[in-house]
């Protein structure tokens, strides 16, 4: 089974705007079952058929009386037709830029949903069906003013979601944008091969050395010496692997200030001498 890759596969001008995509999908051939690369966050409003989607270790059906908003990531889903034998839903795609944009506008700036469900599940309404009557491809194409309007109708769905859910939806929506690394871990994971000192990261931290072990022991639940020591260790063993290097080229750069000191570490971790290998 071939991964699609969404909404690329729909988008016919690649220079077309990447932060909210509109596709009418339409399918009347027998179920289908998709592997599914979805490159953006996605309202799926169903509108003949059902729908069934799998992300991870969760599950979700829904009807025609029910519309999804589904993470981006990959997801296994299955379409089924409708006794008409048709299947029929608009796929309103946004990029996590807009969605970012949207929350900081409009919302407080809480905690994401702690149970990070993957999907939110709509129950359409009257304003909901009139909602996806006025979502067409076609209206949002080659027009002067199609991004402006898509804007607007991105925003008049997320307000409507936000009114209809209060913060359950609110904190999904938080749920859904990336956990980049703390500007912390960056900066200690950037320096696990270099030479410097405990005391000397936790500066570039802006930490006191007790705050910043503190902190440390909090995120990697291991003190930071020991943690330094063994990842340095292990770079040292790869580097004197490839057969190119000696201990004594070395043992400075993986911040031992004698190749003794650097013999001893390397014998206790590894149960053998660096020129051993």
């Amino acid at each position: 089974m071939p991964i699609e890759n969404i909404p690329e596969i729909y988008i016919n001008d690649k220079k077309e705007s990447s932060d909210l995509f509109v596709y009418d999908f339409k399918m009347t051939n027998d179920v289908v079952k998709s592997k599914v690369n979805l490159g953006m966050n996605m309202f799926s409003f169903l509108q003949v058929g059902k729908k069934q989607v799998h992300f991870a270790g969760t599950s979700v059906a829904v009807n025609k009386d029910q519309s999804l908003l589904l993470k981006k990531g990959n997801w296994l889903w299955t379409e089924l037709l409708d006794t008409e034998a048709i299947y029929y839903c608009k796929l309103f795609f946004f990029s996590e830029k807009k969605l970012t944009d949207f929350l900081s506008k409009y919302t407080n700036n809480i905690k994401p949903y702690k149970e990070d469900v993957p999907y939110f599940v709509i129950e359409n309404d009257d304003y909901i069906a009139s909602f996806i009557n006025s979502l067409s491809s076609n209206t949002f194409t080659n027009h002067n003013f199609s991004n402006a309007l898509l804007s607007l109708k991105f925003e008049e769905i997320m307000l409507y979601m936000l009114t209809k859910y209060d913060n359950k939806f609110e904190f999904y929506l938080h749920s859904l944008i990336s956990k980049e690394m703390s500007p912390f871990k960056k900066v200690v994971e950037s320096n696990v091969n270099s030479n410097l000192k405990v005391e000397e990261i936790a500066f570039l931290c802006n930490m006191s050395l007790s705050t910043f072990k503190r902190h440390f022991t909090n995120e990697y639940n291991e003190p930071p010496g020991k943690w330094f020591q063994d990842k340095r260790l292990q770079k040292a063993k790869e580097l004197l692997q490839g057969g190119n290097l000696k201990p004594s080229d070395i043992y400075l750069d993986i911040g031992y200030n004698n190749l003794s000191n650097f013999s001893t570490a390397f014998k206790n971790k590894f149960g053998i001498s660096p020129t051993d290998i």
